[in-house]
C-alpha cells in the first residue's frame, strides 16, 4: 500500500485501482471535548477507530443494498480499514450538514433567532473544506459561480443527502436515539460527473446523537452498533 494522504481521523492508501482508508483513534474537537464540526483533532479515544469503522460499514452496506451511490467496497474490521472506489471531490472538498435540531455552530450563528434543541426539519448547510478559513458556508449559487459545482449537481447532491440523512435518523430512532445533526461528504464518479456519490465515513465522529436529552460520546453511540 502507498500512503497518499494523512487526515485527521483517517489515513488514505493507494491499493491498485482502489483506495484503503485506515481509521485512527483520533476525533475532532476543541479543548479536549468532542465536536464533529471542529477543524482539528481534539482528543484520542482508544478503540474509536475500530468502532467508527463498524458503524460506517453497517450504514454503507444498507445504502448499497438500496442502490444509493457510495464509494464503499468492503471493510476489514481486524485491520481497521475500509476499501473504497476512488472518487473526485468538488473543489477541495465539501461537507454537507443536515440539521434536525438546533445546536453547535448553528446556535453560535443564529442564537438570536433559535433556541437550543429547536426542530429544524432537516435543514441543509454546505461548507467548503478549508481549515484556514474555518470551513465557510456557501450557497448553491456560490458553488456554481465559483465553478465548484453546477446547480444541477447541487440538486442531485441535496436529494441524495436528504435520503441518506433520513435513513440514518430513522435507524437511530429504532434504537431510541435522536439525531440532532450529521455531517456527510460527497464526491462524483470520475467518468460521470452527474453521478454524485457519498464518500468518507458514517460514524459517531460526524454526527450529534442524543439519548433522553443527553449527548452521546462517539464511543457511547458506537456501542449501539457493536
Amino acid at each position: 500500500m502507498k500512503l497518499i494522504y494523512q487526515g485527521k481521523t483517517k489515513d488514505i492508501y493507494q491499493v491498485d485501482d482502489l483506495l484503503c482508508l485506515k481509521f485512527k483513534d483520533d476525533v475532532t474537537g476543541t479543548d479536549g471535548k468532542f465536536d464533529p464540526g471542529a477543524n482539528s483533532v481534539g482528543l484520542s479515544i482508544e478503540g474509536i477507530g475500530a468502532l467508527n469503522l463498524i458503524m460506517s460499514s453497517y450504514f454503507f452496506e444498507k445504502l448499497n443494498d438500496l442502490n444509493l451511490h457510495t464509494h464503499f467496497v468492503s471493510a476489514n474490521l481486524d485491520e481497521h480499514t475500509m476499501t473504497v472506489k476512488p472518487m473526485k471531490v468538488f473543489g477541495k472538498g465539501l461537507e454537507v450538514i443536515t440539521r434536525y435540531k438546533a445546536t453547535g455552530s448553528f446556535m453560535r450563528r443564529y442564537g438570536a433567532y433559535a433556541t437550543e434543541g429547536q426542530d429544524l426539519n432537516g435543514y441543509v448547510e454546505v461548507t467548503l473544506k478549508d481549515d484556514e478559513r474555518q470551513d465557510p458556508l456557501i450557497t448553491s449559487a456560490g458553488l456554481a459561480t465559483l465553478n465548484i459545482m453546477s446547480l444541477e449537481q447541487y440538486q442531485t447532491l441535496e436529494q441524495l443527502n436528504l435520503k441518506i440523512a433520513e435513513l440514518i435518523r430513522q435507524d437511530l430512532l429504532t434504537k431510541g436515539l435522536t439525531l440532532y445533526d450529521v455531517k456527510l461528504e460527497f464526491g462524483y464518479h470520475p467518468d460521470e460527473p452527474s453521478q454524485i456519490v457519498l464518500i468518507d465515513e458514517i460514524s459517531g465522529g460526524n454526527m450529534r446523537v442524543y439519548k433522553e436529552n443527553q449527548l452521546l460520546s462517539p464511543t457511547e453511540l458506537a456501542a449501539f452498533y457493536h
